[in-house]
């Protein structure tokens, strides 16, 4: 989302004079986009400012200047703190904001101020929000955004808001644009994408199944995707979808975070590991292959040996196409950070045996698609001359030889080969725009 509302930022931007520059010394604007949910980003920032106030103050000796703005969900949750740590900092600005920069850039460069918008204002962003004015092959679209789950360990109700849902037509409207930039692939975003919930064109509400169906007429749309769910929303008819839209992809990411009962319940998840084992076998019995995806957080306050033997249990028992895992952040203002804590040591030690499991079980799932055929979007150049990268339907990235003018095209690729998180593969046929991509040679 942090992408997309990068792009959004560039977009409002433009018709007031400014442009992506390829490096900061070319920059008369830096913009820190921020996520907040582990403290290790927020640590971040503190230092990405101190390197930008050296850049600044060599510019100030030369007669020039350099303006720093610090944008997204560390802005919203530490904006008066960010200006008082780090009083170079020209504006913060937070997520339901961002419209109104090129204000806030006035404000900071005629009046002198140091404006923080970290408000919640009731108009949507969304109403304010530019036009894209580029897209890749494969692009993002926010449909949603906020939380109403309050998960014990979360900042995202704090810092994004409450759940809020785009009307149907204004997501069929963005999402035409890009495709008439380019865009042959959408990724549909949300921080619980799956509770979307839009209106529709006669004021009743859409699901996201519902939209997906809209979408999948879009000319020129062949993929789709989401992302991120939460399992409580994997409704009947969602799950359906999966196995009658041969757009959405055949890949989901379903975050878990814990295997054990007691500790979901502790994060107030408001589900339990068996609900997570139905949802998972519906999805795989809806679309045979699903490659399945999710986060994990160990060493949540309170958890014991057997409640994180859980945890590897539940993969055991799932066998998951890739996964994110984090040792658990006490995040200021949120109910688990005021719990008794498990020492660093052991949440550093579960932490080296789940992501050996995972990893085992990613490298798995790449070398069972070794020798099938897979239709292969393809989205950006290589590290080397020739090469372009792609993804497969199951989210795999590719590397195959091609002509550049091949990129943003659907290409037939036989996969020949595994690397430590991608894989190779060879051109064996094309398919030309419009023409609905089916995968092939799925895996469990």
């Amino acid at each position: 989302m942090n992408v997309y509302d990068s792009a959004k930022m560039a977009d409002v931007l433009a018709p007031h004079g400014y442009g992506l520059a390829d490096s900061v010394d070319d920059a008369d604007l830096v913009i820190l986009n921020t996520c907040h949910i582990r403290e290790k980003a927020a640590e971040k920032l503190y230092s990405d400012l101190g390197r930008l106030r050296i850049i600044k103050t060599a510019r100030q000796a030369l007669g020039k200047d350099l303006r720093i703005a610090v944008a997204g969900c560390v802005a919203q949750a530490q904006g008066d703190e960010i200006l008082s740590r780090a009083p170079y900092t020209d504006l913060v600005v937070g997520p339901q904001s961002y419209q109104n920069l090129p204000e806030l850039l006035a404000q900071a460069e005629i009046a002198g101020t140091r404006p923080a918008a970290v408000d919640f204002p009731e108009v949507s962003k969304f109403d304010g929000l530019a036009d894209a004015t580029q897209s890749g092959p494969a692009a993002f679209l926010t449909i949603q955004e906020g939380c109403d789950r309050f998960c014990t360990f979360c900042v995202v109700p704090y810092t994004r808001g409450a759940e809020y849902s785009r009307p149907v037509s204004d997501v069929v409207a963005e999402a035409r644009r890009l495709v008439d930039l380019g865009a042959r692939e959408l990724t549909l975003l949300g921080q619980n994408v799956n509770a979307y919930h839009g209106a529709g064109d006669d004021g009743g509400a859409v699901s996201l199944a519902g939209l997906v169906r809209v979408l999948a007429e879009v000319p020129g749309l062949d993929r789709l995707r989401y992302t991120t769910s939460h399992p409580q929303d994997m409704t009947d008819d969602l799950i359906a979808a999966h196995g009658d839209s041969p757009k959405l992809m055949p890949a989901l990411h379903l975050p878990v975070q814990s295997g054990s009962d007691r500790i979901l319940a502790a994060m107030n998840r408001r589900h339990r590991a068996d609900d997570y084992f139905r949802t998972i076998d519906a999805l795989r019995i809806a679309r045979p292959g699903m490659a399945i995806s999710s986060d994990f957080i160990v060493g949540f306050p309170g958890e014991t040996d057997d409640e994180f033997q859980a945890t590897l249990d539940l993969v055991d028992h799932v066998q998951f196409a890739g996964a994110y895992s984090f040792k658990y952040s006490p995040r200021p203002g949120t109910p688990a950070a005021d719990l008794d804590q498990v020492p660093e040591a052991v949440k550093t030690a579960r932490l080296d045996v789940l992501q050996t499991l995972l990893d085992g079980q990613r490298d798995s799932f790449n070398r069972r698609a070794v020798g099938h055929t897979n239709a292969v979007l393809l989205e950006r150049s290589g590290r080397h001359p020739g090469q372009l990268i792609g993804r497969t339907p199951y989210n795999q990235a590719i590397y195959v030889d091609a002509d550049p003018d091949q990129l943003g095209t659907v290409v037939d690729v036989k996969i020949t080969a595994t690397k430590p998180n991608s894989l190779a593969g060879e051109i064996v046929g094309f398919k030309p725009p419009t023409e609905t991509v089916m995968a092939t040679g799925g895996v469990r």
